[in-house]
């Protein structure tokens, strides 16, 4: 799989520009702040329909304008779709596949598969819960699919949920008689276990087959300096691979009926697979709070470069991107990642400088600035 075209018309800095890239490794030079990462994060907004930037979609619109549009040629297998996204900031975005129309937005997802390592990454090791939930979800989906709808599905649940907790919670806090109704609170709580379960399976399934790739891309970038590890962690005793939806649902169920009276004091739901969390390891330390700069550096780079290999060994062939990475690597584990995804059906590289660029790394070359994209070679 490769991009061929990508064209970008009031997206983020650019109010109009096209880019024709090739297979195999296509690097984009460019000092600071001139729009090298705009052209990978509209890439990775075609992948995933979110931006590893943003929470909101309203940046991705340049100043002035009232939408947004991201067209890319892909090939696959020979076969050339074109992917079209129209971003309207406070609607619903509108999309294309080959020219027509799609129902959802959503109906595009699996048409790019892409893997994309950014600065933001380090997040992965240092940040919150939620940064490695979306770490899963978004290879879940990159892997299959149809978990967009799952994971779009519990959102819906879990939201109206909380609305309903919550609305309680005011009720008795202001004095009302009966401290809010919650007698649909329990179809609620069906509709949770069962789509929560659906998302905890993938989850589970997805770590443990991810589980060796990491420890063997982070031996390979960090040169043998320690073993990675990752495991799910979750509030419900019996999550395992091995479980089944039905198990991982009656768990489920037991779990918030067992938490109810404190969901109520406290208007949300604390239990579900928006809780969860992954432990990521280095030898026997948790990597938050233990890991070096440099460790932790490596272990983000190793997350992504696993959920590539995994990908490809489930027969997929996704385009991977590295966003200003080599600048903060030393020149040992530069030599080492360009040896990893110098085979890349297709490689984005982006530097500020093109000398942090190990020499193996060849191929079509484009100089970035204010609005334009040219290639030089």
């Amino acid at each position: 799989m490769y991009v061929r075209r990508l064209e970008l018309v009031d997206f983020r800095s650019y109010e109009r520009v096209g880019v024709d890239l090739e297979p195999g490794a296509n690097v984009l030079v460019g000092a600071n702040g001139v729009g090298k990462t705009n052209l990978i994060e509209a890439l990775g907004y075609v992948a995933t329909l979110d931006s590893h930037r943003v929470a909101t979609d309203a940046p991705l619109v340049r100043m002035g304008a009232t939408a947004g549009i991201i067209r890319c040629a892909v090939v696959h297998e020979g076969r050339e779709l074109l992917v079209e996204l129209e971003i309207v900031p406070g609607r619903a975005n509108r999309a294309r596949l080959g020219r027509s129309p799609a129902r959802r937005a959503r109906d595009v997802l699996g048409a790019l598969r892409l893997v994309l390592f950014a600065p933001e990454d380090l997040e992965l090791v240092r940040g919150d819960p939620a940064q490695r939930r979306r770490y899963l979800d978004d290879l879940l989906v990159l892997r299959q699919p149809r978990y967009a709808g799952v994971r779009a599905d519990y959102e819906r649940v879990l939201r109206q949920r909380n609305a309903l907790l919550r609305t309680a919670y005011l009720a008795r806090k202001t004095g009302g008689a009966r401290g809010g109704d919650l007698s649909t609170l329990a179809v609620w709580d069906d509709h949770l276990a069962r789509r929560g379960a659906e998302l905890l399976a993938g989850r589970l399934d997805l770590v443990a087959a991810l589980a060796p790739h990491i420890t063997r891309a982070y031996d390979a970038v960090a040169a043998g300096t320690g073993a990675a590890g990752i495991t799910y962690r979750s509030a419900i005793e019996s999550a395992s691979p091995t479980a089944d939806r039905a198990e991982l649902t009656a768990a489920l169920s037991e779990a918030l009926a067992a938490g109810r009276a404190a969901e109520i004091e406290r208007g949300t739901t604390l239990v579900g697979p928006h809780r969860d969390d992954l432990n990521l390891t280095l030898g026997p330390l948790p990597a938050k709070g233990y890991a070096s700069h440099g460790e932790s550096w490596s272990l983000a780079l190793a997350l992504r470069l696993a959920g590539y290999d995994l990908l490809r060994a489930d027969g997929i062939e996704p385009v991977l991107v590295l966003d200003d990475v080599f600048a903060e690597l030393d020149t040992g584990r530069r030599d080492r990642l360009a040896e990893l995804v110098g085979e890349a059906s297709q490689l984005l590289v982006t530097c500020a400088v093109a000398e942090d660029l190990p020499a193996r790394l060849h191929g079509a070359r484009f100089v970035v600035r204010e609005g334009e994209v040219e290639r030089v070679g």
